[in-house]
């Protein structure tokens, strides 16, 4: 039985239409090739600092080991399975920082301004050997920086059902 549309009312009379500062505030998602990226600059140093304020306390000093996990990738112990880490299992750098402006810290996410968390991600891909120390992370060349996990994903390309968006 199909449904008839035309019945259903524009508005149910509840709250109000969002102002475009009201999305734009929460529209911060960033794709893997950086769209989405926000102005601003990081550097490993700076995010050094930042990580031993605001991040060792769940991940670890230097981002190993921690109640919440490591971040960055060590050499496995004999017997144990290797923890998943940004240096070992994350396909993009993007995601990284998409997932610090998100969702950190954990008491408090989304509290860090966009240059905390270019500087955040730029000392963790440089934690585990991704980047250089002193390279400059952006919105220019964070998309340029290519994961060691990456060949381990593939995209899903498959055709002839139904597209999901």
């Amino acid at each position: 039985m199909a449904e008839n549309y035309d019945t259903i009312p524009k508005s149910f009379g509840l709250g109000r239409i969002a102002t475009q500062a009201e999305i734009d505030s929460v529209d911060i998602d960033v794709r893997p090739d950086g769209k989405g990226l926000p102005a601003g600059n990081g550097l490993a140093a700076r995010g050094k600092l930042i990580f031993e304020n605001k991040c060792a306390a769940c991940h670890g000093q230097g981002g190993i080991g921690g109640p919440n996990g490591s971040l960055v990738t060590t050499k496995a112990q004999e017997g144990k399975r290797k923890e998943k880490t940004i240096g070992n299992y994350w396909p993009y750098a993007t995601t990284v920082f998409d997932y610090i402006r998100r969702a950190m810290p954990f008491n408090a996410p989304g509290s860090l301004s966009n240059e905390e968390v270019y500087h955040l991600t730029a000392y963790l891909l440089a934690a585990n050997q991704i980047i250089e120390e002193k390279t400059v992370i952006n919105a220019r060349t964070l998309p340029k920086v290519v994961m060691p996990a990456h060949h381990l994903f593939v995209p899903d390309d498959r055709k002839g059902g139904p597209e999901i968006k």
